[in-house]
């Protein structure tokens, strides 16, 4: 049995017979449908990937306050007399951003978040307040202490969860608080879903 090299001139010609009984031709062909089917998949898979993962990072809105409310809140001006602020902000971080979820203070619906907002609400001071957000099974909480005359500033971010992405608040520096509000844009407040 002699070797013969089979290219794309001599294919059609090629009758060697292997131990299966296909001709080369044929094993060919079979070879190179299995390739593409392959490359077939491998593309499926990667547009299929591609889409879940458009759908978890799409961006959630909620109603916005008008820019001038936002911008007076922006000056960080003392609260009214026997009073503290508080500010509640969502940085503009792509995990999480198709997640709208809602914050409490005191049981009182103070909004909806989403990705790049804040809220800006006077709160009673020399006092304890209880600021909790909405998580995947029940609303997490924090606990604070105000004093008259002074804001203060909570984080509230998102982090995985079992089956959504839940949410969780912090308590930060007024220095920090405010380079992070001053980024951002205030909410129309409210508008909670529940």
């Amino acid at each position: 049995m002699g070797v013969v090299v089979v290219n794309k001139k001599n294919l059609a010609k090629a009758k060697w017979r292997g131990p299966v009984g296909q001709s080369v031709k044929k094993r060919l062909e079979a070879a190179s449908k299995r390739k593409r089917k392959g490359t077939e998949m491998k593309l499926l898979k990667t547009t299929a990937a591609m889409a879940v993962l458009a759908l978890m990072t799409g961006c959630a809105s909620v109603n916005m306050a008008p820019q001038q409310e936002s911008s007076q809140a922006k000056q960080f001006e003392a609260p009214a007399e026997g009073m503290a602020g508080v500010y509640v902000f969502r940085k503009e971080s792509p995990i999480g951003a198709a997640l709208k979820k809602d914050i409490w203070i005191d049981g009182e619906c103070i909004g909806e978040s989403a990705r790049g907002v804040f809220f800006y609400h006077q709160v009673e001071g020399d006092q304890e307040h209880e600021v909790a957000t909405e998580s995947e099974f029940s609303p997490n909480t924090l606990s604070l202490v105000t004093e008259s005359g002074n804001n203060y500033f909570i984080e509230q971010y998102i982090k995985m969860g079992a089956f959504v992405g839940g949410a969780n608040l912090r308590l930060v520096d007024e220095e920090q608080g405010m380079e992070e509000v001053s980024k951002l844009s205030m909410a129309s407040p409210g508008n909670c879903s529940r």
